[in-house]
């Protein structure tokens, strides 16, 4: 058989991140951020602020595999803390445009790392002229569409599904259906790649994908009876992986 796309999981297979979200410094610094808007804080209580809202977040949606939003989260912040003298002070375009803006720098201060594994533009470059590519990511557009383009690896995809645009996240077969549809190809002729065994590979093959899983630095290496259709341990090697399950 012959696919007609590729769809790629984002961190972990395409991008090696790393971030950390239990530093203090980072609400330290939207603390102090906060003060200049008009919101008294201490970074401590932030901090229990911050995950108390995301967990409320994810507790109402109801969903199985409940995914966030962040904007949404300080927007909600915003509109309980400011005083109403700062709302008329800071104006409608500023108000409109913090939220995001917050996200964007939430993220940034969480980041240790951010890369792409060795070979990744080179293999989607030669990959794009055969197939259709597109990816999906458990994240937040705010941070998601940045750090691609930060990497370079915008340019490359028709279609980039974020988890936080849904509310729900891999393994949840939408997802996978969704993509399925933007790339307007049937799963049967979608190759997925990923590097989470559960999210990633147990998720597009209850979905009807087949699967090479990438042995990254990041992800769950086992689920129950999971296996992939293909392993790979580096990202050149993804090419022969793709040959192989053509003429199996």
């Amino acid at each position: 058989m012959k696919f007609k796309g590729i769809l790629f999981d984002i961190n972990g297979t395409l991008v090696d991140i790393l971030t950390d979200e239990s530093r203090d410094d980072i609400y330290r610094a939207i603390s102090n951020f906060m003060r200049y808007q008009g919101i008294a804080i201490d970074a401590d209580s932030l901090k229990k602020d911050y995950f108390a809202r995301l967990q409320r977040q994810k507790k109402l949606s109801g969903e199985q595999y409940p995914e966030f939003d962040a904007v949404a989260l300080w927007r909600e912040f915003l509109q309980e803390q400011l005083p109403k003298g700062a709302k008329g002070r800071l104006g409608k375009t500023k108000l409109k445009n913090m939220p995001n803006f917050l996200a964007e720098m939430y993220r940034a201060a969480s980041m240790y790392r951010l890369q792409l594994y060795p070979g990744v533009t080179e293999v989607l470059t030669s990959l794009a002229d055969q197939y259709r590519l597109a990816a999906l990511s458990d994240a937040q557009s705010a941070w998601a569409m940045p750090e691609l383009r930060a990497v370079g690896l915008a340019v490359f995809f028709e279609s980039v599904i974020v988890s936080g645009d849904l509310g729900y996240r891999k393994p949840d077969p939408r997802i996978f259906s969704l993509a399925s549809y933007q790339m307007q190809l049937p799963m049967e002729d979608i190759l997925f790649v990923g590097n989470d065994m559960y999210r990633d590979i147990y998720g597009a093959q209850v979905s009807g994908m087949k699967t090479v899983f990438f042995a990254s630095n990041q992800g769950r290496t086992k689920y129950r009876d999971t296996e992939a259709d293909y392993i790979i341990y580096s990202f050149a090697e993804l090419p022969t992986a793709i040959s192989f399950l053509e003429n199996k």
